[in-house]
């Protein structure tokens, strides 16, 4: 089990792939392995890249699951993944923020693949509340204040999780199996990622779209890509390197996710 010196939860950024990663036995296993590895969580808190809204807006309990995609097997869709009540977890998020920032409680908006498809692997029993907030901004600056501001969660068992997936470019893919070979993009994308995350250098991974080899291919757009700042944000010390826990690639597109303490 991997906690910190303090009690504290680690927080994770996490790449979540498709429906069909529920079928795939190699990121599975690494999925649940890693969650075999944690402390058992009160809660959980995790941020999508599928739910893109400002003010910060957090999930309803008891909701169905947004199937936020199409093309797939019907059995997707038919899948449920009921979770225990996280009002208390809402009430206490939305005493969290600031005066001026007002957190809106949505009465009817279930978790999106984004959340669901990650956790029926890492916890397949659904036993843990869980609530999903939106991403309010790219800004990595911001989201690292918003991750700043939910780290006492940690300290009270709750594990803050960014959902994302490090390179993204479904635009310029040509091969959609799911052992194929990474792009140039995607590959030079996620070994410049690595260096950095393996440097705590917060400033280099900020300016990705300046800096990063292989923009803007891997990420024609950037939320799967906003949701690291979050976590990083969460960090106990934002600028130390994290534990990155699973790398290589998935259709192309890097799956490499990272735990920070």
């Amino acid at each position: 089990m991997t906690q910190d010196s303090t009690g504290r939860m680690p927080a994770l950024y996490i790449g979540h792939g498709a429906p069909p990663l529920l079928d795939d036995p190699l990121w599975s296993s690494q999925l649940a392995a890693w969650a075999q590895d944690l402390p058992r969580p009160t809660a959980i808190l995790i941020v999508s890249a599928h739910w893109e809204s400002a003010p910060v807006s957090l999930s309803a309990s008891g909701a169905p699951l947004v199937y936020d995609f199409g093309g797939f097997d019907p059995k997707y869709y038919r899948m449920t993944y009921a979770t225990p009540d996280a009002t208390a977890l809402a009430q206490r998020i939305a005493a969290m923020m600031p005066a001026g920032e007002p957190v809106h409680q949505h009465t009817s908006r279930g978790l999106d693949h984004g959340a669901w498809v990650p956790l029926k692997i890492m916890y397949p029993d659904a036993d843990i509340p869980v609530l999903q907030m939106s991403l309010p901004t790219h800004d990595p600056g911001r989201l690292l204040q918003l991750g700043a501001r939910l780290r006492p969660l940690r300290d009270e068992g709750v594990l803050v999780i960014g959902s994302g997936f490090l390179t993204h470019g479904l635009p310029f893919l040509r091969d959609f199996s799911i052992d194929a070979a990474a792009p140039g993009w995607s590959s030079d994308f996620d070994h410049w990622a690595a260096e950095a995350l393996a440097a705590g250098d917060l400033d280099t991974l900020a300016n990705y779209r300046e800096l990063a080899p292989g923009m803007p291919f891997a990420h024609p757009t950037v939320e799967h890509y906003s949701p690291l700042f979050v976590t990083l944000g969460a960090a106990t010390d934002p600028g130390a390197p994290g534990e990155q826990r699973i790398d290589g690639f998935w259709m192309g597109l890097s799956k490499r996710s990272l735990q920070v303490a």
